[in-house]
């Protein structure tokens, strides 16, 4: 799959999520649920993926987690906030760096209309 026919799934199987839902869940719940419906759609997931951190000569594993890795090559973050902010982007951009990914995804389920909490990032 492209990178674009990943993202334009994991868009699709969001808005799903988030009409069935709505806003004001925890993160994890939203985690879950689009976890369950890619898995339905075929798509590859895995979730909580460790990313180490490589500093000089020391691995520092589980350093951080990825919410959703899709496809092995799109970075999801799930988000339930009032607002997506800078540090949130920080926050995808590491993950994207130390996995070499290209793609990422902030998906903030905390909104009135999934497609106003959708932020895509691109390294």
């Amino acid at each position: 799959m492209q990178l674009n026919e990943i993202s334009g799934n994991v868009i699709k199987n969001a808005i799903k999520v988030h009409s069935k839902l709505g806003p004001g869940l925890l993160e994890s719940t939203y985690n879950h649920c689009l976890k369950y419906e890619l898995i339905k759609s075929n798509i590859k997931v895995r979730s909580e993926v460790p990313r180490p951190i490589i500093y000089d000569e020391i691995k520092l594993d589980h350093g951080y987690r990825i919410d959703l890795l899709v496809e092995e090559r799109v970075v999801i973050e799930i988000k339930s906030v009032e607002a997506i902010n800078e540090v949130h982007f920080a926050q995808i951009l590491t993950y994207m760096k130390l996995g070499e990914y290209k793609l990422g995804l902030i998906l903030n389920f905390n909104v009135k209309r999934m497609k106003d909490g959708i932020r895509r990032v691109i390294l």
